[in-house]
């Protein structure tokens, strides 16, 4: 199903958007629906995504539904049957998720899906445009000293955002013992061969080391691994990845650990960003800029991508921005703010590796309908 416009009875009011990740662009989309002319501003000289995989759960696949990027996503992505936790190469859970729709693809994937859709709306898009700070009165001011006044300004420029920064946004930044390198590599089914290789698999070892693969088919070609070590480990920290360590402890991952050695990497420690509030006068922060999280529970796209619609929902037909502004926060909050902690704790404890992990509670972002702007299931 595919989203469309929605009735435009009031005078056109104007977004200036910093940031063309998933949750500018779809908050972008959601507000020219609803009758906005939005321009949204990126500062690279490209519109791609960065990294490699990424899990989407039911609130965020209703956000694709809305702005009309559902079909595409589908297409090129894929709902695992299980997702298995193994403990030194034991299965200690398998849970196929009856009822929760989710899907595992690649970034640049779910990126193209929601560019799309913001171009059939009529989003304007400028890449070489770096905002460099924001005024809550509603302008911002860009890297080649223009400035550009608008009725809402939003602030979807990630965990180092200027648009939050400029203004002096208060936050509490933590980061967590461990960090991750993200690879896609080819899925090699063949080569791994006999298993159950359609799956999520979680795998955990302790001893004698700390590392955790994070197995995550995105399609029939592609697998997205992610790799866990502590931050004081340099040896599993390294990348690209010291292929004799890795397949040393998971030697039945060796033809895609093969593969993922021959790609120079990143290892990204885990971050956790608090920030004492999300709006300031027509200023909103959306995405990392507002709630970076650790990403245990595989929500922080999701979490953008629905706060930026109820953004746009919340906006429609009402004249005051600020006020709305404070409205939105005070409802989406809550929600965001639980997610973020309990991301927080799997990251610190290392709770996941346990298992039969995905209780109603765990679930309650992924069962949120922002649509609804209820809890289903």
């Amino acid at each position: 199903m595919q989203g469309g416009h929605v009735a435009r009875a009031f005078k056109a009011r104007h977004a200036e958007i910093a940031g063309a990740g998933f949750a500018g662009l779809a908050t972008a989309t959601a507000l020219r629906q609803r009758g906005w002319t939005v321009r949204v501003h990126e500062k690279a000289s490209e519109l791609r995504a960065f990294g490699a995989g990424i899990y989407l759960w039911h609130n965020g696949l209703r956000v694709l539904e809305s702005i009309g990027a559902l079909d595409d996503v589908l297409n090129g992505s894929m709902r695992p049957p299980i997702y298995e936790t193994r403990l030194h190469n034991q299965t200690v859970s398998k849970e196929p998720l009856p009822g929760m729709a989710w899907r595992v693809m690649t970034r640049q994937h779910l990126h193209a899906a929601i560019l799309a859709a913001a171009r059939r709306e009529g989003v304007d898009i400028v890449v070489n445009s770096e905002v460099v700070s924001a005024d809550p009165a509603g302008s911002i001011t860009l890297a080649s000293g223009r400035t550009l006044s608008a009725d809402l300004v939003v602030g979807a420029d990630g965990v180092a955002s200027n648009v939050r920064d400029s203004i002096g946004f208060a936050q509490d930044r933590q980061t967590s013992r461990d960090g991750i390198t993200r690879l896609l590599v080819p899925r090699m089914k063949q080569q791994l061969g006999p298993g159950e290789w359609d799956n999520v698999i979680d795998f955990w070892n302790f001893a004698p080391r700390v590392l955790r693969v994070l197995y995550s088919p995105c399609n029939d070609a592609q697998l997205y691994l992610a790799l866990m070590a502590p931050r004081d480990d340099p040896e599993g920290s390294q990348a690209p990845i010291k292929l004799e360590l890795w397949t040393s402890v998971f030697p039945h991952l060796a033809p895609v650990l093969e593969e993922a050695a021959k790609i120079n990497g990143r290892y990204d420690r885990y971050q956790t960003t608090v920030v004492e509030s999300w709006v300031r006068g027509n200023v909103a922060l959306v995405g990392d800029a507002a709630h970076a999280m650790c990403p245990a529970l595989a929500q922080g796209a999701g979490c953008a991508m629905v706060n930026g619609l109820r953004l746009a929902m919340a906006l429609d037909k009402q004249p005051v921005v600020a006020a709305v502004l404070e409205a939105w926060e005070a409802e989406m909050r809550p929600l965001t703010d639980r997610c973020q902690e309990r991301s927080a704790n799997y990251a610190a404890t290392r709770g996941m590796s346990k298992g039969n992990q995905f209780t109603p509670t765990i679930l309650e972002t992924a069962r949120y309908d922002p649509i609804e702007g209820c809890l289903v299931g």
